[in-house]
């Protein structure tokens, strides 16, 4: 039975299963499974290099293991090498693995706009934000700028893609959140008020007024603290789980060759999104 799936650390939030075995199911292809694949950064190699043997075509990376998927990888299209990271790897019968990143054309897809010539501050320095940088620039976005915690993380991320390192965020025309904050049960980042989290992004909620489109890569039961205060603010706002059904359904035709059946993928995730619990 071909098999696929989603790493992460943690991955017990994804909804990536129910988009993929929604899209399998609709297309009559039976045999194949897509699941979740738990896996701490100490035994990612060990237990991507062993993938392919059991039986997975491929996997999809989210947080922390994006660089490392490239790393690992034998293989990786121009994209994912230029972005210095891979949410998409491929496992051959020969035992080789490619790499590649359907973050980047993800979010341009979902955007629904061309973002040429607009301004555009990422937060986060991670393998989301490195995608979400790469595919702005390589769109013609105007002046792009990186914010993070750690600052010494954002200026590395800035001098790799030719963008620029602030140590506060400034105004911007879109805003785009690829930290974990606000991602909720089991994030990595989790905040107890609308407050909290705003301030673990550098922000303040009249700060986001700034903004005319916000973007943010979490995905939770309801919204974000970061997009409700922009719908207050009267913003246009993007969750994650339009992102992850645009990147997934890239990396669903990547693997099976057949056209992804969009809106049953939406269909399946705002589904599972609404369940309780």
């Amino acid at each position: 039975m071909p098999r696929l799936g989603v790493l992460g650390w943690p991955v017990a939030h994804s909804r990536s299963p129910a988009i993929h075995n929604a899209a399998l199911a609709a297309l009559g292809m039976d045999g194949w499974r897509y699941q979740r694949l738990p896996v701490p950064p100490a035994l990612f190699e060990q237990t991507t290099l062993a993938l392919g043997q059991s039986g997975f075509l491929g996997a999809n990376v989210t947080i922390p293991h994006k660089r490392a998927a490239l790393k690992l990888a034998t293989g990786a299209s121009e994209t994912a090498r230029q972005i210095g990271a891979a949410n998409t790897l491929t496992f051959a019968a020969d035992g080789t693995i490619t790499a590649e990143n359907t973050d980047a054309p993800g979010l341009i897809a979902a955007l629904g706009q061309s973002p040429r010539g607009q301004r555009a501050l990422i937060l986060g320095a991670g393998g989301s934000a490195r995608a979400a940088a790469w595919a702005l620039r390589e769109a013609g976005a105007g002046e792009g700028s990186i914010w993070n915690r750690t600052p010494a993380r954002a200026q590395a991320l800035a001098r790799e893609l030719g963008v620029r390192a602030v140590r506060k965020p400034g105004p911007a025309d879109l805003l785009i959140n690829c930290t974990s904050v606000g991602l909720g049960e089991g994030a990595i980042e989790r905040s107890a008020t609308e407050g909290e989290a705003l301030n673990q992004l550098g922000l303040t909620f009249d700060q986001v007024g700034e903004y005319s489109y916000v973007i943010d890569f979490v995905y939770r039961s309801g919204s974000t603290q970061l997009l409700a205060a922009a719908t207050a603010h009267g913003a246009r706002t993007l969750d994650g789980l339009e992102i992850l059904v645009a990147q997934g359904a890239l990396s669903f035709e990547l693997w099976t060759g057949r056209t992804a059946p969009l809106e049953v993928m939406r269909r399946a995730v705002l589904t599972e999104h609404a369940a309780p619990g």
